[in-house]
Formats: structure tokens, sequence, C-alpha cells
């Protein structure tokens, strides 16, 4: 028996089965830069970047020095109570990074999670409006707040109702969803008048508190929304005083080629939740905004005791400071370009792949049946063959293809990451794919 499946069938005993969407058997014991080694001593090229939280890579050298040293110094003193000097610096790092030429103030959280939850609250305190408008697709977050603005998986509502109230939920803009022959103006048009019917409806628009919205989705399959319903809605909201708020948590930090997704539209957020990457993986989160929207509430609306740790603080400054140094939003940019052109190519030469969006390292490849329609098995399939050739790839929503690897990866990682995902291509063509029973559980 391999030490994974021994690590395995011990962890089934205690390990509730709602903490965990199941892949492959494998256990990562270490890694570095773009490589993952498992408890059997096996390296695999990491293409998923534990869910685009380690953008920076695996254990960066510098990160780890920050690590160190400020644990030396101080692990933990609650910034509930007091400040301490790392995360004093980082709040100000923050806020100088954030988009808008505006006074900014941030508040500091454990996951993406509450960040998105903390922007709940803001809006509200702010407006002292009670409706929130999302979009569907969406994932915020696990919390009671986040995921009730979240609108991906049937498993974040069932049996865990009532969520939180007044949420209203519109189509996300998925521009898989365009009709034939319809222009991203037009498809933008019909999406926005479905934007809009719940204000023309039911739902008054001057008792709407906050507009939440992913500008490139994540877990909804990395689907970006068009310029044109972007600006409608954003400026829909100027009109109405409704609190605009992007979600950057999946697509920050160099991501999608630039800093921010919102970059790729010229819009400024009143309101920003950030986590995963910000501090290289480890629990640290941020909503970052204007000054007169988060101080509309006091203490303790949004305290946690472990919020702006300063060991998460420490290697958040050196995050950053390694994005900035290494140029990662320039080589997410480039590197895609590269990613791009392979899975492009590959659609030209395999039916079975639909629509491929890739915005930097950073891409949805849908997977679909000779119908056209999506084709959960044969994704399951490509990504097992995939982790059997090794590497790292797992699906969203059932048939897209999530290609995420850390901004690090080296090309020549990347040349051979993108010839095992070619193979699987070419093993799936030839029918020579099988599945082990044990393994119908892939996926959300």
């Amino acid at each position: 028996m391999s030490r994974n499946t021994e690590i395995l069938n011990e962890e089934k005993v205690y390990l509730a089965d709602a903490t965990r969407v199941k892949y492959f058997d494998i256990v990562i014991d270490h890694g570095s830069g773009a490589i993952i080694t498992d408890a059997n001593g096996r390296d695999y090229i990491d293409l998923l970047a534990s869910a685009s939280a380690t953008n920076t890579g695996h254990a960066h050298p510098k990160v780890v020095e920050a690590i160190t040293q400020q644990a030396q110094k101080l692990i933990q003193y609650t910034p509930a109570y007091f400040a301490n000097t790392t995360t004093a610096q980082l709040a100000k790092r923050i806020a100088d990074i954030a988009p808008g030429n505006f006074d900014k103030q941030v508040a500091f959280g454990n996951s993406g999670s509450d960040a998105n939850d903390a922007i709940i609250k803001f809006a509200r305190g702010y407006t002292g409006r009670s409706y929130v408008v999302s979009f569907t697709g969406a994932y915020h977050g696990s919390t009671y707040g986040s995921m009730s603005i979240s609108g991906v998986s049937l498993n974040m509502t069932r049996k865990i109702g009532p969520l939180l109230p007044d949420v209203i939920k519109v189509p996300y803009p998925d521009q898989t969803q365009r009709l034939a022959g319809e222009s991203d103006d037009d498809f933008s048009d019909r999406l926005f008048k479905q934007f809009m019917l719940p204000f023309e409806t039911y739902l008054p628009a001057d008792e709407v508190a906050l507009v939440i919205i992913e500008p490139i989705q994540g877990d909804g399959g990395i689907v970006k929304a068009p310029q044109r319903f972007m600006t409608l809605v954003y400026n829909f909201t100027r009109e109405h005083n409704i609190v605009f708020a992007v979600d950057e948590v999946n697509q920050g930090l160099g991501r999608t080629g630039k800093m921010w997704s919102i970059d790729h539209f010229g819009i400024v957020p009143d309101l920003m939740s950030i986590g995963k990457s910000i501090a290289s993986g480890l629990p640290l989160s941020a909503v970052v905004g204007r000054r007169e929207i988060m101080s509309s509430l006091s203490a303790p609306a949004n305290v946690y005791t472990t919020a702006g740790n300063p060991v998460t603080a420490a290697a958040a400054l050196a995050t950053l400071d390694v994005i900035d140094k290494e140029r990662l939003v320039l080589r997410s940019r480039d590197l895609g370009k590269i990613a791009k052109t392979f899975f492009e190519n590959a659609a030209q030469r395999y039916h079975f792949i639909g629509d491929v969006r890739m915005y930097g390292l950073n891409g949805g490849i849908d997977i679909i049946d000779n119908q056209g329609l999506p084709d959960t098995y044969a994704t399951n399939q490509l990504i097992y063959r995939i982790f059997e050739l090794g590497a790292i790839m797992i699906s969203l929503r059932g048939n897209i293809l999530r290609f995420q690897p850390p901004l690090v990866i080296k090309k020549e990682e990347l040349t051979k990451a993108l010839a095992i995902i070619d193979q699987a291509f070419s093993d799936l063509e030839a029918g020579k794919i099988v599945l082990p029973h044990s393994d119908s559980h892939i996926g959300w």
C-alpha cells in the first residue's frame, strides 16, 4: 500500500465529507515553485496553484524568509486590540496598490469568505439599505453571508438554509450563452435587460445597498464579463448611489495578466475583496475601499482575533515584493499568450474542445460532446489522465478544465505541462483513457 493511500484511508475516518471536493488520491507533502511532491515522493507540475492561492509558487524563498523572521519576532498578538509594526505597514501597502485615486481604508480578515461578508456589512452600514445584488455563477465563499451571495453549486444552499435575507441574484453575462451571431454589445444589452428586470418589477433601487460582481468569474468557469455590460451596471450603481464592489479573491494579484481583473475594464470599484494569494496562501484577506464607506461601521462590527496576524502580514508584504520585483503580472500576460495559443490550436484539432477562455495564466476550457453539450465524463477522463502523466489540473462546473499555474512557472515547465495536456487530449481522442471505478466522485 502506498503512503498516499495509507494517509487517505486514515484521514477519511475523521474528515467530514463537506470539507473537500474530491479529485485524485494524492497527499501533497511539499512543493517548490510550480512543482508539488506527494507523500510517495512523486513530482507533479501544479496547474492549480492551490486554487489560485499561491501565485508566487510554493515555498518562495523570499516569502519563507519573511515568515521565518517574523515568527522569530512575534507570531501573534491580536490586531483586534493593538497594532503591530508589520500589519500596520501592510494596511498602507494595500491601500496604495488598490485601484482608485481617492482616500482608502483597509479591513483585514482570514479568508476571502469573510472579506465578502465584510463587503456586505460595510455597504449596508454606509447606505442604510438592506438589499444586495449578486450574480449566478458566482463563488464568493463559504461563510453564511458569502454563501448567500454565491450561485455556483446547489450544495452551497442544500439543507443549510435559511440564508441571508434580501439577496437578489441576476444572470451573469456568460459569453458562452450568446445567441448565434449575437455581438458582444447586443449580448450585453440583452443581459442588462435581465439585470434591470428586478429593479423594474419589485426591487426599489433606493433600497439596494450593494452590487457585487467578479469581473472575471473564477469557479464559475473563468468567464469574463463584456465591457459594455460592466459599464452599464457600473453606471446604474452611480445613478442610484449603490455601492459597487468587486471580488478579486481568485482573479486578483496578477492572475489575469493585470494586477486586478477589474483593471481590464477601466472601472474603479468602491470596495474590493482580496484573499488567497495575498499572503501566498496563508490565511489572510482584506477589504479595501473608499474611506467614507469603510468608516461607516465601528468596532467590533468586523473584528477577528487572528485577522491581520503579523506572520501572515509579513508573508503578504514579501508576496507583493515578489510580484513587483519578478514582474509576475507581465509574466502572467506573456506566458498566458503561449498557453492561449496552445489551447486554441488544440480546439481546432479536437472535436471535444469547445470554448477557450484565457486571460493571463488563467483559463477555462470547455469540454463538450458530439452535440456540443457539456461532457463531464470526458472532462474527468482528461484531468485523471493529466494526473497520471504528472500534472495537477482540476475541473470547474463539471466540464471545464481549470488552468491556473503559479505565475512563477518556468517556461520549460509550462512547455512540459502543455505536452502532458496534449497527450491526454490525444489519448481521449483515441479512446485510451479508462477511469478507475473509485474515481466516479471526481469534481463538484
